[in-house]
């Protein structure tokens, strides 16, 4: 069978698992061409490079599918989070969270502040997601995704409904929207044997306390600030107190998994940490640390089974960097940042699906099939002429 074939095939079965999701035939059909512009090779994958792509003379009934038609955007969550498990579903996979930043102008798009932005390391006007994602032995890929509102939103409900925001969202930090998608997703009985995410959710105990009582085991990375209970005396200490007086021995040289230059190796210590149920668990401070500078540490906290190997956690530990891969390859390959909707419910209609236009080519990849050169060859012929002419005649571009 000819891969064509088997892409065609695919993408046909995953419309039709979607079917109940788009009552509206009309609805479908929208949602079937925005996915394959996500997934075409198109410049920029935004309502009007879309439109364009497809012959459309306007980019309005994109639009009009993004920001009014009925549909739920949390349902086809749902099927998103159902279609990865059914493909690369992995009981020892790793659900791991962490966000991603969207440079945007202005002051109308919902969740926009000066805020902090992990896409270029400093602070900038932008919206901000909170994504879950599964990282398995078959691939890795998107499960869940929430829009960061800033307190500043929150308590403005004028601006709020201005962005199509409803006036029962309300304030929520990232750990918590984190730990919303962990409970859905293990409610939904998504298989997973651990957690992994930086810092900004793993201090505190909100998602490692919640994560010890089902029990899952986690390797969470905290500050130096961060304060854990000692195994020696029982009293808690900050991180850096540890960090600051590491034995010279106990440390192992392993790889944290392969990265852009090969193998990422860095020699490694664990420390017990104190002993609470359940029983037959461990935890333990985690530290790694740079072979060229010998001052360059980072910590986490980990939980899990007693008999736990340490090159177990270190691998653990280094799988929260397939998610940064996530966002590189979506925003590559899927438009998951090329999006030019203001509301929430346009964030969410696009983000959700961009995060299945990525599984799609994840599930592609699983099976051995080169998605981009597949994608190439759906590309669907374009009338640039006609977009062009349109965009003319409103002054928006010179012919």
């Amino acid at each position: 069978m000819e891969v064509i074939t088997i892409w065609q095939q695919e993408f046909n079965r995953l419309m039709q698992r979607l079917k109940p999701q788009f009552a509206r035939s009309q609805s479908r059909g929208w949602a079937r061409a925005y996915l394959q512009g996500l997934l075409s090779h198109i410049g920029r994958k935004n309502s009007w490079q879309i439109a364009e792509s497809l012959g459309e003379t306007s980019p309005y009934g994109l639009q009009q599918f993004l920001y009014r038609a009925k549909w739920d955007a949390g349902q086809v969550r749902d099927e998103l989070r159902a279609y990865v498990v059914e493909h690369l579903a992995d009981p020892e996979a790793v659900l791991v969270v962490d966000e991603s930043g969207f440079m945007k102008k202005g002051e109308h798009s919902a969740g926009v502040q000066v805020q902090y932005c992990g896409r270029i390391g400093r602070t900038t006007n932008c919206q901000v997601g909170v994504f879950l994602t599964y990282a398995s032995r078959q691939g890795h890929t998107f499960l869940d995704r929430a829009l960061y509102l800033p307190q500043s939103w929150t308590d403005d409900r004028a601006r709020c409904r201005e962005a199509g925001i409803a006036d029962e969202v309300a304030f929520a930090t990232k750990p918590e929207l984190a730990l919303q998608m962990l409970k859905a997703a293990l409610a939904a009985g998504v298989p997973a044997a651990w957690v992994t995410g930086d810092s900004v959710y793993g201090n505190g105990m909100l998602i490692r306390g919640w994560l010890e009582q089902r029990p899952i085991g986690y390797v969470m990375a905290v500050s130096r600030n961060e304060t854990i209970i000692s195994s020696a005396d029982g009293y808690p200490h900050r991180v850096s107190e540890y960090l600051d007086n590491l034995p010279t021995e106990g440390w192992q040289r392993l790889s944290a998994g392969e990265g852009s230059k090969g193998p990422r190796w860095y020699d490694w210590l664990r420390l017990p940490l104190y002993d609470l149920p359940p029983t037959g668990w461990q935890r333990w401070l985690l530290v790694r640390r740079s072979l060229t500078d010998p001052t360059d540490l980072t910590a986490y906290v980990c939980f899990a089974p007693a008999d736990t190997a340490l090159a177990k956690l270190v691998q653990v530990a280094g799988t929260r960097w397939t998610v940064e891969q996530c966002f590189e390859m979506a925003k590559q390959e899927a438009g998951l940042d090329e999006y030019e909707v203001r509301s929430y419910t346009g964030w969410y209609r696009h983000i959700t699906l961009a995060c299945l236009a990525h599984a799609f080519l994840t599930v592609l990849r699983a099976q051995g099939l080169d998605p981009l050169d597949l994608c190439q060859k759906k590309t669907p012929p374009t009338r640039p002429s006609s977009l062009a002419t349109f965009k003319a005649k409103r002054g928006l571009i010179s012919l």
